[in-house]
């Protein structure tokens, strides 16, 4: 019945998607959490920034934003991000192009984390002579993800899905594979059925998992 995946490595584009949503996984939580602490920050210029940066990229296709790595940055301005092979440059454009457009939502996410802090502790910590980045970083932060694992875990499960548009510059992961069985198989509705496993396999365990750390690290208020 499943003949058809001979000659595939179903694994192996599976573990390209993987290792796509770790990368700008990893690389998202960290700009995104930079770009909340700019929109909360006392600095008219940064706050600027900040705003400016959700608004506009939260609002273009994710598709537009991969193209624009492949088309833009490698074949227009020369950026190959330290590559040379064609594989590996196109597989660092898609994270970098995924962590552009995922901080945006992980910002979001932490900074409706940050505004369910009291005021008053931000205010206690500044008596007392701290700065805003050690109120921030000391303070703030540790409680406002604390509150948001439920929100970056539905982010988390969005990135992995959005890994699929990483096919449009030919990077090898699960999309890529399942289009080009779909065009050498007569078997539509096996293939679509056994992708759609392997997403879910990887997004369950993910929303399960999260979810329970969720409810233990939850602020008590």
């Amino acid at each position: 019945m499943f003949d058809f995946l001979e000659g595939y490595d179903l694994l192996g584009a599976f573990w390209v998607t993987v290792k796509l949503t770790v990368l700008a996984g990893v690389g998202s939580l960290i700009w995104g959490t930079l770009l909340a602490a700019m929109r909360v920050g006392p600095v008219p210029l940064m706050r600027g920034f900040g705003t400016a940066y959700v608004n506009i990229v939260r609002n273009i296709p994710l598709t537009v934003i991969i193209l624009f790595t492949s088309l833009g940055l490698n074949q227009t301005l020369g950026i190959n991000l330290g590559a040379t092979d064609f594989d590996v440059i196109n597989f660092r454009l898609a994270v970098l192009g995924l962590i552009a457009y995922t901080s945006a939502f992980v910002c979001e996410a932490l900074r409706s984390g940050i505004n369910t802090v009291p005021v008053g502790q931000a205010e206690a910590a500044r008596a007392i002579g701290l700065n805003f980045t050690q109120v921030l970083t000391l303070i703030v932060l540790p409680q406002a993800f604390r509150s948001v694992v439920g929100p970056l875990t539905n982010v988390l499960i969005a990135l992995t899905k959005n890994t699929t548009v990483a096919a449009a510059i030919g990077v090898a992961e699960a999309a890529t594979l399942m289009k080009e069985m779909i065009e050498n198989e007569a078997q539509l509705i096996l293939i679509s059925a056994v992708f759609a496993f392997g997403f879910v396999c990887l997004t369950l365990p993910t929303g399960l998992i999260l979810g329970w750390v969720s409810k233990k690290v939850a602020v008590k208020r």
